[in-house]
């Protein structure tokens, strides 16, 4: 019994060894081909990522290929270029489809014309162009005179062709020979007068085209300049004598420790100057007393300049506005005197209403302040005259005359109105301009208002040689 008993035994033991290698291999086996099968969803994901972002590239370089063609189609082909090629498209499709030679000569015609048309768009960049001015600050009215010089910085000949500039909202355009190799060609620049303002004069554009216009190609230079039309001005008579000294002579009501006007004397405060003490007073009344004096009208002044639509009545008037003001401005700057000059500033419509905005030209020196007058433009959404002066009365510290500036489009109530902004003790001089008035100067409920018909009317009236 012991010998069967440990027969079944290894017998047993051997048995489950044989079914737990079975199983085991059998479990390799199925293992082994899940990884076959991983590996193979792997690299057929791979290869469908790479096919999308190759797919992609070409996507990208074909739409940044159809860009590019599109750009340079709109430029190069012009409107008779383009009935061209549509007619050579057409023709050459009817032509072909319904065997009609008219319209096959008349589309191989065209493609002729287009063919013969390429050659000349060749050399555009092959140009140097220098553009210069011999001024780049003028008086609106005068000319412009400059150079071009036109050099063939290639190494083959150079077609004719035509070179365009710019200026302002015009253009100006020179006819360019055939240039050898290293050739040049200057052509003198004129430019007629310009009105006031800031005209730029730029770039220099190279432009090829065909006999009958069907392509065109150009080619820009970085050579812009800005040419400043300052406001025609008139010599006025120095603020020390005329109009301005009789308004700025006389003492103003407001005290102060120290000036030239006596006003009287009275006991002595913390702070006081001691030099400001008058010791015959004070051993009389056996208190320190001071003087104390009304200040005189100071070299403080104001121009404002109305920009809106409404207060003029047409772009000339507007011009004489603004030639008054550089005037006045300009005599101020040479007799070394404190001038603000102040304009609208341009207002959103959303906001307008509801924001107060002014802008001050630079009076340091001549120059400054004309090329800020050639800026100068009028607004149709601005605030009126009115808000302009009081923001000015409120900027402004101490003024002691200040100077209007409008359009006939301002009647004289709405002139006062704006000067009841300043301060009381501050002299205002309304300036009307209108073309279709006599010069004249009449006093109106404290402030005196000068009307002109042109720029030289001014001068006499700030002189008071005008007949009221």
């Amino acid at each position: 019994m012991t010998l069967e008993e440990s027969r079944l035994t290894r017998t047993v033991h051997s048995t489950g060894t044989a079914g737990r290698t079975g199983a085991s291999g059998r479990t390799h086996v199925t293992a082994t081909s899940t990884a076959f099968g991983s590996t193979g969803r792997s690299r057929r994901s791979r290869a469908f990522v790479r096919a999308a972002v190759w797919w992609t590239g070409v996507w990208r370089a074909a739409g940044s290929g159809i860009r590019t063609a599109a750009e340079w189609s709109a430029e190069t082909i012009r409107p008779a270029g383009a009935l061209v090629a549509f007619a050579a498209t057409v023709g050459l499709v009817l032509g072909m489809l319904f065997g009609w030679v008219e319209w096959m000569v008349a589309g191989a015609a065209s493609v002729l014309l287009l063919l013969a048309a390429i050659p000349f768009l060749f050399g555009a960049r092959s140009y140097d162009v220098d553009l210069t001015l011999t001024h780049e600050r003028v008086v609106a009215g005068d000319d412009v005179a400059g150079e071009i010089v036109v050099r063939n910085d290639g190494h083959r000949l150079s077609l004719p062709g035509r070179i365009d500039i710019p200026v302002g909202a015009g253009l100006v355009e020179f006819g360019v020979p055939l240039l050898r190799p290293g050739h040049h060609i200057a052509q003198q620049l004129d430019i007629p007068g310009m009105r006031r303002g800031i005209v730029t004069v730029g770039p220099a554009t190279t432009v090829r085209s065909d006999p009958i216009g069907l392509l065109r190609r150009e080619h820009a230079f970085e050579d812009v300049h800005e040419v400043y039309v300052h406001p025609r001005t008139t010599s006025l008579p120095s603020t020390s004598a005329g109009l301005i000294r009789d308004l700025e002579g006389s003492p103003t009501r407001r005290l102060v420790d120290a000036d030239m006007s006596f006003h009287a004397i009275r006991e002595y405060a913390p702070g006081d100057s001691r030099r400001q003490i008058h010791w015959k007073s004070t051993a009389k009344t056996g208190r320190l007393m001071v003087r104390q004096y009304e200040e005189s009208r100071r070299s403080r002044m104001a121009v404002v300049l109305a920009v809106s639509e409404a207060e003029y009545a047409d772009a000339d008037e507007f011009e004489l506005a603004v030639s008054c003001a550089a005037s006045l401005g300009l005599r101020a700057v040479h007799d070394a005197r404190d001038v603000q000059i102040v304009v609208g500033s341009e207002i959103p419509r959303v906001v307008r209403g509801r924001l107060r905005a002014i802008r001050h030209i630079p009076s340091a020196a001549p120059r400054p302040m004309l090329d800020g007058f050639s800026g100068v433009d009028l607004l149709e959404s601005t605030m009126p005259v009115g808000d302009v002066c009081r923001l000015t009365a409120e900027s402004a510290e101490r003024l002691s005359i200040a100077f209007v500036v409008v359009g006939s489009g301002v009647p004289l109530t709405r002139l006062q109105q704006a000067a009841l902004a300043f301060p009381a003790d501050t002299e205002v001089v309304g300036l009307i301009c209108d073309e279709r008035a006599h010069p004249r100067m009449q006093p109106v409920s404290g402030m005196t208002v000068l009307t002109v018909g042109t720029l030289e009317d001014l001068a006499g009236l700030l002189l008071r040689g005008a007949t009221s």
